[in-house]
């Protein structure tokens, strides 16, 4: 069974700094990858980020420069640094942890998401 937790979402203004958070239920180093995807209401849900169990770090475009992905193996935590917000950015932020044995065989498990809202 596994449980992931987001927390520190919130309201901020455009240009301003959030920090989301995501607890999991065991190590996060059983994982072949961690990361963060974001979903509006009628959209599907967007990749934003991600980390791999060897420190790798992948991120969508608008998000680059801006964003930064990060881990705490002894806290089972991974982290979305979030500056230089813009409207756009906004959405429901999900966590996400990965499990491959091959291309074919693959798991996903998500936490149930917490909201970031930015304002013009």
């Amino acid at each position: 069974q596994v449980q992931l937790v987001e927390s520190g979402g919130g309201l901020v203004q455009a240009g301003g700094s959030l920090r989301v958070s995501c607890a999991a239920s065991g190590s996060i180093l059983s994982f072949n990858e961690m990361g963060w995807y974001r979903q509006v209401p009628g959209k599907e849900r967007d990749m934003v980020a991600t980390i791999t169990v060897g420190g790798t770090t992948n991120y969508v475009d608008s998000v680059k420069g801006r964003f930064t992905i990060s881990r705490d193996s002894a806290r089972n935590s991974v982290y979305l640094q979030m500056n230089s917000l813009r409207p756009e950015d906004t959405a429901v932020y999900y966590c996400n942890a990965r499990t491959w044995s091959s291309p074919w065989s693959k798991r996903d498990y998500w936490g149930q998401g917490t909201q970031v809202t930015v304002s013009s």
